[in-house]
């Protein structure tokens, strides 16, 4: 009987045994079909967000094709913008344009508010006395254009007789046919001229204006825009720029950089020109500093984030490892990509987002390049943006994605270009669109030439200032071994407390002595005259007597 007993406890054991492996194995089962199936759904959305941002990125192609077909239109590239911009719809716009206003033929066009938004204003014997006179397709065949506080912003101020004692000239895309506008003869008297007549000297005609340019740190795109348009900006910035280009002592022939980026970093809608890479910012950027070596790491369409091609997280260790700079200039196609899902949020910054991506980049980029100077530059503000929004509701604005590039490298104490905010090239200026960004988002060769000169310029500046910050350190580094070494040497100078108490003890033991000696000395000299004294009376008293 006890041997059945035992005999059913092993089998009790070995049934108990086997259970527990099925139940396991099933619970295994199921963890494996549902890690399965989830890897297989996120397989089926990054499938289906590829689909989403491929077919987004073919309407921007369309789009740059629409806006480059323009280029040569400024009347019909700003009506274009402005349907953008009130959330009109577009197509073949260019066709549709309602014949604009004109002012012409007129005697006097004065002491209005405002002359501007006109296609034409022509023909006219003075236009004069006017607040503003701006944002005019065309000015020309006038008499006399005077008298008036701004005439700025303008395609074009051309045949006149004369353009004089304006408060401001500023911004037109030609005066009297010239672009940029030199100083013809006909324009005289005006109390600001904004021109950039390429010279450089140590004298600039610039420092005049430089105090208007002088704006407080920080100031947003919508607060610059109030102040000027963006081709102002460009043309006043470029001057500032390349200014402190011709006025570089740093030497920067021992420098190798890198540039991370996309297709603006490739200049890639220029590669149907023989030798196109030469007019990329980065070709640009080794001349304009002299550096010994420049790497372009622009790829067409490339992401900061895995939610599209060539994301730059997933390819930065490209970077070659000796770089002593590194520039990143990213943000516009995801910007063209990015629902708020794939946008992520800096509290999780989940793999696969922008903020989780941007992130492991600036980490990525720390660790590896302990040494490298990092700059991150913000994606210059596009009307294609804008434009796809219209199309597609689930896009954020371009705002959103500076801040997070902002605030991050903040974080990683990496320097920031804010192109965004700086108000230069942005292309929902029909100027700005017609002389530099063509097709919208991408530069001319003045574009990338002017990108390229702003870079040199902050480039410059970062390291004037970290010389003079050393400059200064060592300085004081040198004041205080200054000072060591004096008290050092006063130190030697005096002797040592043991030997100081030693050699006064000294001196006292020998004032002492000195002093007894003096004592005995006068004592034994007093005994004597005591005794001579005693004994010169004896021999008085004896010859008395």
């Amino acid at each position: 009987m006890k041997k059945i007993n035992e005999i059913l406890v092993v089998m009790i054991f070995i049934l108990t045994a086997v259970l527990a492996a099925a139940v396991c194995f099933k619970a295994y089962d199921v963890y494996d079909t549902n890690r399965r199936l989830a890897k297989e759904q996120e397989e089926m959305e990054v499938h289906r967000v590829f689909v989403r941002n491929q077919e987004a990125q073919n309407r921007v192609m369309e789009m740059e094709a629409e806006i480059q077909e323009l280029t040569g239109d400024v009347t019909g590239l700003e009506q274009l913008i402005a349907r953008i911009q009130s959330g009109g719809q577009t197509g073949s716009v260019s066709q549709d344009y309602m014949e604009e206003p004109t002012v012409s033929a007129n005697r006097t066009v004065s002491e209005n508010v405002s002359v501007s938004g006109n296609g034409t204003v022509s023909g006219n014997g003075t236009v004069s006395g006017n607040a503003t006179v701006s944002g005019n397709a065309t000015i020309s065949g006038n008499s006399t254009v005077s008298g008036n506080g701004t005439v700025s912003g303008n395609a074009a101020i051309s045949d006149k007789g004369t353009v004089s004692g304006n408060a401001t000239v500023s911004g037109s895309y030609s005066v009297s046919g010239n672009f940029p506008p030199f100083m013809p003869d006909g324009v005289s008297d005006n109390g600001e001229i904004n021109y950039y007549d390429g010279s450089m000297t140590e004298s600039s005609i610039f420092d005049a204006w430089r105090g208007i340019y002088e704006q407080p740190d920080g100031m947003s795109l919508e607060q610059r825009r109030e102040l000027r348009t963006s081709f102002q900006e460009t043309l006043e910035v470029n001057q500032s720029d390349r200014e402190r280009i011709a006025e570089n002592k740093y030497d920067f022939s021992g420098l190798k950089i890198a540039c991370l980026g996309d297709s603006i970093t490739a200049a890639a809608n220029l590669e149907n020109e023989e030798g196109y890479q030469q007019y990329s910012y980065p070709a640009r950027l080794k001349e304009l500093l002299g550096a010994e070596e420049v790497y372009n790491l622009g790829i067409g369409g490339s992401s900061i984030g895995r939610y599209w091609s060539d994301p730059y997280v997933d390819r930065y260790r490209e970077i070659p490892e000796d770089v002593d700079v590194i520039i990143v200039m990213g943000g516009t196609n995801d910007g063209f990509c990015v629902s708020d899902k794939e946008f992520g949020n800096l509290e999780e910054r989940a793999y696969r987002t922008y903020c989780g991506d941007l992130d492991e980049l600036m980490r990525g980029l720390r660790e590896n390049y302990p040494d490298a100077e990092i700059f991150f530059v913000t994606p210059l503000p596009n009307i294609l943006q804008d434009y796809l929004m219209n199309e597609r509701d689930y896009l954020l604005p371009q705002q959103d994605f500076v801040d997070v590039i902002r605030i991050l490298a903040q974080e990683y104490d990496y320097e920031v270009i804010d192109l965004y905010n700086s108000n230069i090239l942005d292309s929902h200026d029909a100027n700005v669109v017609a002389e530099y960004i063509p097709d919208g988002v991408h530069g001319s060769h003045a574009g990338y030439q002017v990108m390229a000169e702003h870079f040199a310029a902050e480039i410059i500046e970062y390291y004037e200032e970290n010389t003079e910050d050393e400059a200064g350190t060592e300085e004081i580094n040198d004041t205080k071994e200054d000072m060591e070494s004096e008290e050092s040497g006063r130190a030697e100078e005096e002797p040592d407390l043991d030997e100081k108490n030693g050699t006064e003890e000294e001196v006292d033991s020998e004032k002492k002595n000195s002093m007894e000696e003096e004592s005995e000395s006068a004592g034994k000299s007093g005994t004597e005259e005591d005794t001579e004294t005693a004994g010169s009376g004896i021999e008085e008293d004896m010859e008395w007597e």
